[in-house]
């Protein structure tokens, strides 16, 4: 019988990111974004479940017989936490478990921009981290929770489903609650904190209407909000809190929202070439007096632009860091691609750089060849539009010095 200590260890000595236990499969590890099988043997059923009966509570195996899944976290002794979600398929048990570093990272190790250290300083408002699963979103708002733990003497209160990394009583005081165990769901926990006599709040996911509506009225009030979203990039953030409301609501909402955002860090995790382990790349967006109105009237299309030219608030497309940590020599041209916004653009940017782009995807190439048409057709107006401006600036000052050569005759 496969004991779950052994397969723990390996996860932890190898620096797995998550172990991958299904029947008809031999144990499997994430490792670098990718999948490697152990070799074990293949699983059974029978296996599976006394897998999960070894390390997952009763509360949740009678969630788990009632309706087919349930989440929970452990601690493996003092060398690493986990995340497990054990759920149905096909009938089977199968089981995902998420490795969580013990020790919290500071910002340099995870390169959050400069200016997240004064938006931890802020009395009130709301920093949102966006990103898909797995992009280490929880291990953001871990590093921000633990530097405001460590510097400052604030009541800070986290809802998280599961709670990932302990945050023990520093300079400040920190409570933990875990949803289906210490409060039935963000929303309620949010609710019921507000008269708990909080400074900063924070929630683990922001996945309904009722939680958003807390979150923004949390901030609203006079708190430090941080939260999570699975979204992509902060124009989409944007869209998708206010889109989440009844449309009668969302002209409130974009001035609430407009008033109370701070900023939006979007991220993705990249496996590196240019040695073990990953590096994370950001768009981050801090809200200026110029972003608040494109929100007030509904322009979020607009953000890129203003990110473009926020460099001096910290401000940084996805797409651009990426570029960057390619010409680092920190990730592939492949990662680079697959992890940015608009492909398309990317491969033209590395294409006017020089850069042979293999690419499988004729559609991909074409879309990119139609980019480079289309800026091309764009400069041509402008040139043109330049040489005609200088023409009627050359008429003009001609007819000006005309004019004067008869009033000097005059």
């Amino acid at each position: 019988m496969i004991q779950i200590d052994r397969l723990l260890e390996t996860v932890v000595k190898r620096g797995a990111s998550d172990l991958h236990l299904a029947v008809g499969r031999p144990p499997t590890i994430r490792l670098n974004t990718h999948l490697r099988e152990l070799q074990t043997k293949i699983l059974e059923a029978a296996d599976t479940v006394a897998l999960m009966k070894a390390i997952t509570p009763e509360r949740i195996q009678q969630e788990y017989e009632e309706q087919g899944s349930g989440d929970f976290g452990f601690a493996y002794g003092e060398e690493a936490r986990f995340r497990v979600a054990v759920f149905k398929q096909k009938g089977f048990c199968s089981l995902v478990l998420r490795r969580l570093p013990n020790k919290i990272m500071t910002f340099e190790q995870i390169g959050l921009p400069e200016i997240c250290r004064q938006i931890c300083r802020r009395p009130r408002g709301m920093f949102l981290v966006t990103g898909p699963t797995g992009s280490g979103k929880t291990t953001t708002l871990a590093t921000m929770i633990n530097y405001i733990n460590e510097n400052f003497d604030k009541h800070i209160i986290t809802m998280e489903d599961p709670i990932e990394y302990y945050q023990p009583h520093k300079k400040s005081i920190v409570v933990q609650r875990e949803v289906g165990t210490d409060v039935p769901n963000f929303a309620e926990g949010l609710r019921r904190a507000l008269r708990q006599d909080p400074d900063v709040m924070m929630v683990g996911e922001m996945r309904d209407l009722a939680t958003i509506a807390a979150a923004i009225t949390s901030a609203e009030t006079g708190h430090l909000v941080f939260g999570t979203l699975h979204t992509s990039g902060a124009a989409s953030t944007v869209n998708r809190i206010i889109d989440a409301f009844p449309t009668d609501q969302q002209a409130q909402i974009r001035v609430q929202l407009a008033n109370n955002l701070i900023a939006v860090c979007s991220q993705a995790l990249c496996p590196r070439v240019d040695t073990d382990g990953m590096v994370a790349a950001y768009e981050f967006m801090y809200v200026t007096p110029s972003i608040q109105n494109l929100i007030r009237e509904n322009k979020p299309y607009r953000i890129d632009s203003d990110i473009q030219t926020g460099k001096r608030y910290g401000m940084q497309l996805l797409d651009d860091h990426l570029w960057r940590l390619f010409n680092a020599g920190k990730i592939s041209k492949e990662e680079a691609i697959d992890k940015c916004k608009v492909p398309s653009a990317m491969v033209d940017r590395m294409q006017r750089a020089g850069i042979l782009v293999d690419m499988q995807d004729d559609a991909l190439l074409a879309e990119a060849e139609d980019q480079r048409e289309a800026k091309g057709g764009d400069e041509r107006k402008k040139a043109a539009g330049g040489a005609s401006n200088e023409a009627e600036r050359q008429a003009q000052a001609a007819a000006n010095r005309a004019r004067m050569q008869v009033a000097e005759k005059k």
